[in-house]
């Protein structure tokens, strides 16, 4: 079951931005901001981190996902660091998700060809 409730959560969130993207002017940069601020501002109120523990990964995929890794490194960077911790605590809790895009985006480029899109 629990692979249903990731999907579906998953699914639910993958969905809206989806909607956003055919129903709003709202770029998908904007959206991409828009989802991982709504993930800092849901996991500062408490809500984002019992729907991680209910979805698992279909909550913690999506950007919002991003958004509540962060805010949770911060609370814990500010718990045992204080102030700096704000500056230093996001980066430290993303610093695995972030290396890997960064690397398999640089493999990415050295293994295909650019090209025009005409």
């Amino acid at each position: 079951m629990e692979y249903v409730w990731a999907f579906l959560v998953g699914g639910a969130i993958c969905a809206v931005g989806q909607l956003l993207l055919d129903f709003t002017k709202l770029t998908p940069a904007r959206i991409l901001v828009l989802f991982v601020t709504a993930g800092v501002v849901l996991a500062a109120v408490g809500l984002y981190g019992p729907l991680v523990d209910f979805a698992g990964a279909g909550a913690t995929v999506p950007l919002t996902g991003f958004g509540w890794l962060m805010a949770e490194g911060v609370k814990k960077a500010v718990a045992e660091d204080g102030l700096f911790g704000v500056l230093s605590g996001g980066m430290t809790a993303a610093s695995a998700g972030l290396t890997a895009a960064v690397v398999f985006g640089l493999a990415a480029a050295l293994f295909s060809r650019s090209r025009d899109k005409s």
